[in-house]
């Protein structure tokens, strides 16, 4: 890794306008060369601020807050992936960013932005959410909008929770989920969460319509690094790493063997900064 700028690290918070013209916030710290940060479903760009952070002692660091959160539009009654991807390739061209790093559902979102954009010379993707052959689930989805339509929004977030975790969380009774929360989540996250869950519906439901077309990021010109973390025991994770790997050849693969799915924003950030920074940088 090269010796990092001398750089205060501030969070200065800007906005740029969509194709639709939808107002798209985003935070930006740091200096040196710019990279875009795409936060997962049901996050906000400032829990990403330590990864941000550690990233930004080599490069201006800019991490999207995605429609329907902050200072952004809402999501919009047309909401589709297209949107998602108009909104990061407005903020690309404001920057002239051509890094670019995406978690769970932002994964997604950059990996579809990548798409015969030859402006992005390198992408990092932590877990992106590509669902292969019906690889997550969306079983769940039924009785999610149901509780969200008689607003028992704790009831639909753990309707979520199990319907999309680790193997441990599905067998987990519906009751006792709802009664660990508290342990696992702190109050301002779980409110946080809990105000996203009508956005979260809609981005899976984009999730769903684009199962099994990874064969599409064939299209991808850049240099590509993907992320997982060996604690995650996702089941969709692992496919999604092979499969991918196997269509990208130019693409290089790195596990975090203590981390789980929220290693680049809650649980490790500086050491998933890390590795980026060397992907990057070499």
């Amino acid at each position: 890794m090269t010796k990092p700028h001398t750089i205060t690290v501030i969070d200065t918070i800007h906005t740029v306008l969509s194709k639709d013209g939808a107002k798209i916030s985003y935070l930006s710290m740091g200096g040196g060369p710019p990279v875009l940060v795409i936060p997962g479903a049901l996050s906000i760009a400032a829990g990403y601020a330590a990864f941000a952070r550690a990233l930004a002692e080599h490069f201006t660091v800019h991490t999207v807050e995605r429609r329907g959160r902050g200072l952004s539009s809402s999501q919009g009654g047309d909401y589709s992936m297209v949107k998602e991807c108009e909104d990061v390739l407005a903020l690309q061209q404001k920057t002239g960013a051509s890094f670019l790093v995406g978690h769970s559902f932002g994964g997604l979102v950059a990996l579809e932005v990548a798409r015969n954009n030859k402006a992005l010379t390198k992408i990092a993707v932590y877990e992106p959410g590509v669902s292969i052959d019906g690889s997550i689930p969306m079983d769940w989805m039924p009785g999610y909008e149901k509780k969200l339509a008689e607003k028992k929004y704790a009831d639909a977030f753990v309707e979520f929770v199990i319907g999309t975790g680790p193997e441990r969380a599905r067998q987990t009774p519906p009751w006792l989920m709802k009664l660990l929360l508290p342990l696992f989540l702190r109050s301002h996250e779980r409110q946080q969460m809990l105000g996203l869950l009508h956005e979260n519906l809609r981005e899976h439901q984009e999730v769903a319509r684009l199962d099994s077309s990874y064969e599409n990021y064939r299209e991808i010109a850049a240099d590509v690094l993907f992320m997982y973390g060996g604690k995650s025991h996702i089941k969709w994770v692992d496919l999604a790493m092979e499969r991918l790997a196997a269509v990208l050849p130019q693409s290089e693969t790195q596990e975090f063997p203590k981390l789980d799915h929220f290693g680049i924003d809650k649980k490790a950030p500086q050491e998933v900064a890390r590795a980026v920074c060397d992907y990057f940088l070499k």
